[in-house]
């Protein structure tokens, strides 16, 4: 009986921590741009990365700093251990310019990443 209670325990505790993880990554304060045509997030299937990007143009992924020279590796890491199925969420503050978005455009099509989206508001409709 003691070792399924340490077994339970064990797994309450890494649940705990994943989903930790997995909250900062989409919690740091953005301005989020507005879009018209926006869908709800509701279905998370597929594997995701998310990447932010501050109003300064400063990369994170997995609520880390990350260069845009290491997206690359990490992207191509992710890919090998993810299948070809991997999404990468780009989160950027509306103030930030196009050319802070860009390397992480060219990362995902060199590591072979054709699913990428863009979180935004929704636009309400009057």
């Amino acid at each position: 009986m003691t070792p399924m209670i340490d077994v339970v325990f064990l797994l309450i505790i890494f649940f705990l921590v994943s989903s930790h993880l997995a909250r900062n990554e989409s919690q740091l304060e953005l301005e989020l741009p507005i879009a018209s045509s926006a869908s709800d997030d509701v279905d998370q299937r597929p594997p995701r990365m998310i990447v932010n990007v501050d109003s300064e143009g400063n990369l994170f992924l997995a609520g880390r700093p990350v260069q845009a020279a290491q997206l690359n590796e990490r992207f191509a890491d992710a890919v090998e251990k993810e299948g070809d199925g991997l999404e990468v969420r780009i989160r950027g503050s509306r103030q930030v310019a196009y050319a802070a978005v860009e390397p992480i455009m060219r990362s995902c099509v060199q590591a072979g990443i054709w699913n990428v989206s863009y979180a935004v508001y929704r636009q309400e409709q009057p």
